[in-house]
């Protein structure tokens, strides 16, 4: 099923989606809120692609990616039934943490672009490294892009 997960195109993550009625208000635009489920769905995919499976991680080393914080600049609307792609870039790679940018487009139109920091933490909220054998993957689709 790896259509679903979207593709690689060089260092770049895409994955594309359908907007629903569940995403949208009364006038069916994209309701705000669902941009970031959006972009939640695609870093899942992403890094399900590169080999990380989020429940053995956290059932065998106790360890899970959560979001720090995210920047999110509105720049137009998506409505129902759009055809979007969620663009995805792994643009820092640090001991706890990884940033991803991310950029939601109706064909070349940019909509939404994001920044995303994620730290490995345990369940007891911890900080935690990220293993050694996920950072080795994780470091091939490294972009050399700044913040």
């Amino acid at each position: 099923m790896t259509e679903m997960s979207g593709i690689w195109k060089d260092r770049e993550h895409h994955l594309p989606m359908r907007v629903y009625y569940a995403e949208t208000d009364a006038g069916g635009v994209v309701y705000h809120a669902s941009y970031l489920n959006f972009a939640e769905r695609a870093r899942t995919e992403m890094t399900r692609l590169i080999g990380l499976d989020q429940v053995k991680l956290r059932d065998e080393a106790d360890l899970l990616f959560a979001v720090r914080s995210c920047e999110i600049d509105f720049l137009r609307p998506a409505r129902l039934d759009d055809l979007l792609t969620v663009r995805s870039k792994l643009v820092h790679l640090g001991g706890a943490s990884l940033h991803v940018v991310q950029s939601i487009q109706r064909g070349d139109e940019e909509l939404v672009t994001l920044l995303v920091r994620l730290v490995c933490m345990t369940s007891a909220a911890k900080a935690a490294r990220i293993p050694h054998d996920l950072r080795d993957r994780l470091q091939n689709y490294l972009t050399r892009e700044t913040e």
